[in-house]
Formats: C-alpha cells, structure tokens, sequence
C-alpha cells in the first residue's frame, strides 16, 4: 500500500517541480522583456547616495537617478498575482516529506539508508530552503522601513525619489526570489527525477539497516550532511550565477561601493547593463549568506561522523572516499569564507572558488557513491 502512495507522491511532487521551475523561467524571463532602458551605470560620485548597508547599496543599484523613469516595470500579471512559484514548491516540500514519513513508518527507521531516500531527503532540503529564502529571509532583507533607516545623510537622499522607490520596491524583491526560485527549483527537480526514474526499482524499495548503520547518530549525521548539502549546493549555484551575468568580468562589490560609495566608471561596469549590475551585487551577496550556512553545516556532519565512525569501525578516520571528498570541500568553503572574511573578497574570485566547491560538493555526495568503492557507497555500480 505504501509502495503506490509512494510512487504517486513522488510523481506528483515531480510534477510540481517541474511547473514551478518554468513558472519561475518565465516570470524572470518576464523581467528581462519589461525594462524598456538597458543603459549603462555611469552616475557621477556626487550624484550618489550614501549608503552604510551592502544590502541597501544591491538594492538600490536597480536604479539610475538619471534614468529611473525608464527602469520602473509595467504592471503585469505576474506581479498583480499570487506567487504561485512558491505554492507549487511548498506543495512539493509536502509531498516529499510525506514520502520521508510513510518510509519511515514502513522501515522503523528514519529514512536515510540508501540513495533514494537520500535523494528525496536532498529534494526536500532545497524546496525548505528556498522556501525558508523567499518566505522568511527576503522578508527581512528587503524590508523598506530598514532600507530607509539604512541611509546615513538623509540630505543626501533625493526626497523626490522616495515615493518613486517605495512604489517599485516590492516590484524588485518579488523579481529576486523568482531569480532564486528559477535555480532553485532546476535542481530539485533534478535530485527527484534522478531518486524517482533512474534509480533500479530494488533500490527505491525500504530495506532494513546494515549494523553498522543501526545508531542513533544515523539522524544526526546524516541529516545534517545532506542539509549542508543543500546549502552548499544552492550557494555556489548563485556564485554561477554571478559568473554568468557579469560574463568572468571582475567587479569587487565591497572595494567599488562601500568604501568609495559610487559606481567606478570603470571598463568592467561600461560593459554591464544596470539591470546585471544589480544582480550581480546581489548574487554574490545571498551566496555569501547561504555558503555561510551550509559551512558549520559541513563542519558538524563530519566531526559527528567521526564521532560515528569510532563507536562503528573504531577509527575516527580512515580516509574513506567519503571521507577524503567531504574534506576537500571543507577545505575549498573554508578557503571561500576565509579570503572574504580576512580579505575583503567579493565578487569574481571568490565566485570561482564557490564554483570548484559546486564540483566537489556532487562528486562528495554522488560521485563517490556511484563508484561502490568505500564505507559509505550506496551505488548501484559497484
């Protein structure tokens, strides 16, 4: 009985993946069709705002004094109407968790002993995450009454430009979490179609668990791998992101606008749009904070692993497959945190170290897996 429940739960959770991301393509696509100027930043230093909160700063580099006029977005249907993008993903989210819960009561214990329930564990990871994103972050971090709060010389601030601003403000939060849910929801899908139609039948079936694995540090650790998974995941795939839409082009977020607070007329922002620009900023920013998280994530998973393994195998380490891989992309996310935090770093560089990070996150969590070698493999190509 659970069996067809089951497989109608994950279908259906498929199924609304699916019209959740080209719901998301769309709409961001959409975006892109309604800015009528794509003109080149080039405001002058005393033309600017003074500005103390980066966030603030990604904010309001969607807009050109000299040009705002041509940057406010017609009043379409997409931004009349519900998010229905993100009805879909919590309707997914249920579905999944559903599943997780019915092979738990099945197996008698939490459903994390093989590469499906893993995968739909990671599916329900990302949709909770972009859902905690979109629901609980950007309802603080694109607050206008802390916007306004932010500005350090309010004569500075064009006053005439406020209503203008607080009108249209919503317009940009609303485009950002469809940008996010636009790669967000891609690579759910992708985790729960590969769980779902790739995986043999006999390893979708619930099955009891091997001694080793007969520990309460199964919820433990497990999860909160997979949880780091997520972030990690979902955090580089922004740094990509930024990467495309600067086209490789270095631009330091931090050295260009805080400390100078105006645009360089540089060669590297003629060749942006101000729409890029902007997304630039915030792209980097919001994988800073989700790379931010999924970290310590990381780092308890495998000091509770190694906990794990020395009531199991009697070693702390053993320099598993796993082991050596989820140490590597410790090693690169450290490496990220690191030079932004001492550093200074934003932008490109640091961009490129989140994108070698992006790689060794899947080889960690499938790669290894699939090639049957090791304590940890789950794969069916041994």
């Amino acid at each position: 009985m659970h069996n067809n429940i089951e497989i109608s739960l994950a279908n259906f959770s498929f199924f609304t993946l699916f019209i959740s991301m080209i719901f998301y393509w769309i709409e961001t696509s959409q975006f892109g069709k309604n800015i009528i100027s794509n003109q080149v930043l080039k405001t002058q230093p005393n033309k600017f705002l003074t500005i103390n909160n980066n966030l603030v700063l990604n904010y309001f580099s969607f807009l050109n004094n000299n040009k705002l006029n041509s940057l406010i977005i017609s009043n379409n249907f997409f931004f009349k109407n519900f998010n229905f993008g993100i009805i879909l993903m919590l309707i997914s989210n249920f579905c999944i968790f559903l599943i997780l819960i019915l092979r738990w009561k099945e197996s008698g214990h939490f459903p994390l002993s093989n590469l499906y329930e893993s995968l739909m564990f990671l599916s329900w990871s990302l949709t909770s995450l972009h859902i905690f994103i979109e629901l609980g972050t950007f309802n603080f971090i694109f607050n206008w009454k802390i916007i306004k709060k932010s500005l350090i010389n309010s004569t500075s601030f064009n006053l005439d430009l406020k209503p203008i601003l607080e009108k249209n403000f919503n317009q940009k939060k609303f485009f950002i979490t469809k940008l996010i849910g636009s790669i967000t929801s891609p690579c759910a899908l992708f985790t729960n179609a590969f769980a779902s139609f790739s995986l043999p039948s006999e390893m979708q079936e619930a099955s009891p668990l091997v001694p080793a694995l007969q520990s309460n540090w199964l919820m433990m650790h497990v999860t909160v791998m997979i949880l780091s998974y997520a972030a990690l995941i979902l955090g580089s795939l922004l740094s990509i992101g930024f990467l495309v839409i600067t086209g490789g082009k270095d631009i330091d977020n931090k050295k260009n606008l805080i400390n100078n607070n105006y645009f360089l007329n540089s060669t590297s922002f003629e060749k942006l749009s101000e729409r890029s620009l902007a997304l630039s900023f915030v792209l980097d920013n919001l994988s800073y904070r989700i790379l931010g998280i999924g970290f310590p994530l990381l780092t308890i998973g495998i000091l509770s692993g190694a906990v794990w393994a020395n009531e199991a195998w009697g070693s702390y380490w053993s320099w598993d497959p796993k082991e050596t891989w989820a140490l590597l992309t410790w090693l690169v996310f450290a490496i990220y945190l690191h030079m932004r935090l001492t550093k200074g770093w934003s932008g490109k560089k640091p961009a490129l170290i989140a994108s070698i990070g992006f790689i060794t996150v899947w080889i960690c969590y499938l790669g290894v897996n699939l090639i049957g070698e090791g304590l940890h493999s789950y794969g069916w190509l041994s």
